[in-house]
Order: C-alpha cells, then structure tokens, then sequence
C-alpha cells in the first residue's frame, strides 16, 4: 500500500469513529465523562506527565506531599502561587465549551475530571466532581476555614488561618493523601449509572481514577476514549481515537448537530 493510500485510509477510519462516537452519545440514556490533564494542556497548562510537565521541571516529592509543606511551607506556596496565577490566567478551550454544551443538551449527565483547574465551570458545566480537588480552595491545615485562592494570593506567604493561626493550604490533594470519599463516591456511583463513558485527555495510570471507566465497563456500558496517545485503557475500549480533544469533540458535536 502506497503511503498516500495508507493516509487516505487513517483519515476514513477516523471520521468512522467520529461518526460512531456521535451516533453512541446519542443513543445513550446516561453518559458520564472523565476527563484528565491532557483536556487543559489544550487551553496552555502543564501536564505532569507529558514532555512539557510540570513534573519534568519540579520533583513532586519536593512540592506536592503534606511531608514537603511540613518542611518547607514558603516553598511549596510559592511554587502553588505561581501555578494558581497560571492556571487562573488561562481560558476554557473548544473541548470544555463543547462538552458544557453537550450536557445543556441533555446528552452527558457528569463530567468527573481529575483536573484541579476549574476550566469545566468557566465553560459552563454545572455537574463536576474534583477528584482530586481545586486550586481556587484554600483551607486551612488544622481546623475547617476555607476561603478562595484570590483572597491570598498578594498577601504574606505562607498565609495563616485568621482563626486559629495555623497554615493555610491549598485545596488540593497531595501525593499520600486520600481523595475525599464524597466525590469518589459521587464519581463511582455515576459510573455505575452510566451505559457510556468518556474518557478524555487521561494517561489512566493513576489509581483510583484509572478505573472509573472499568465500573462502566462491568455494568455492560461502553467505554470511548479521545486521547492524542494510546494508554492502558486503549485495548479495552470500545472506540479508541488518537487525536487532540478539541479537534476530535468538535468534529463529533458537529456530527450530532446533523
């Protein structure tokens, strides 16, 4: 086979899938999404993983454990800070919007994304669950206050709570932390309802996220992934699609659209 030929026929297969994927939403009675680091590296923020990670430029081990805020409180702020300043900077991209746009429709009930970004709200998602929670919250180390990122970030770091004078941290979760039982369960118990899952932008190696869609799976649902590279999800997905999520949701809310 020519490699033209061979390019003709990568560009078929794809507007195949493109076509089932639409026809799939549309048939669905209850389609969840989980969506991971690769839906806002398309809006300009860092993935930990890819060849442009945050990761890659900071060892986690040193910013992102509650070991590490306990050491060196100033230090991790002032990394947390200028990320804050990053990501806030940044804008919902044609995913974000589309996927909004999907649930107005009726047709996706959840998005549950792993993403401590808040780019699904400023698109217009109203039914997210953080997994992994959100860079907007501060909280406090040692008792309940919490407050908004905003009203921190040009004032003293490390910030103390104004009511008990401990540390303030972000909301986030930290490696060795657990996820917040409630919006795990929330996320198990959409992926048990739902006969379809969207996979977006997920490496789908970090536990327990990476198995969200398996619960899907076992409920006799399908799984569709949209993801520029393959992972270990790929084999067992319904429809697998090799391909940035904006480019690929455009196209299939264009198909639905018809």
């Amino acid at each position: 086979m020519s490699e033209g030929k061979g390019i003709e026929r990568g560009k078929i297969e794809k507007i195949d899938k493109i076509r089932e994927i639409a026809s799939e939403i549309k048939k669905s009675s209850y389609t969840t999404v989980l969506t991971g680091a690769g839906i806002s590296a398309e809006s300009g923020i860092p993935t930990f993983r890819g060849k442009d990670g945050l990761w890659n430029k900071y060892r986690p081990e040193e910013l992102a454990t509650p070991q590490a805020f306990a050491r060196d409180p100033k230090l991790v702020w002032e990394w947390y800070a200028w990320r804050m300043k990053l990501v806030f900077s940044k804008k919902p991209n044609p995913a974000h919007e589309i996927l909004a746009k999907l649930e107005e429709m009726g047709l996706i009930k959840s998005i549950i994304t792993q993403n401590v970004d808040d780019l699904h709200e400023r698109a217009g998602s109203r039914n997210v669950i953080h997994l992994h929670g959100k860079l907007r919250d501060v909280i406090c180390s040692s008792c309940s206050y919490k407050t908004e990122a905003e009203e921190i970030l040009d004032k003293t770091i490390p910030p103390r709570c104004p009511e008990c004078d401990s540390f303030l941290r972000p909301g986030v979760v930290w490696f060795g932390e657990s996820l917040p039982p409630d919006e795990l369960n929330k996320a198990f118990s959409e992926a048990e309802r739902s006969d379809l899952i969207l996979v977006i932008g997920t490496s789908a190696v970090v536990q327990p996220a990476a198995s969200i869609p398996l619960i899907t799976k076992r409920k006799g649902g399908k799984i569709v992934e949209i993801n520029p590279d393959s992972t270990p999800l790929t084999s067992i997905a319904d429809i697998s699609i090799r391909g940035k999520a904006g480019e690929v949701l455009t196209a299939v809310f264009d198909e639905i659209k018809l």
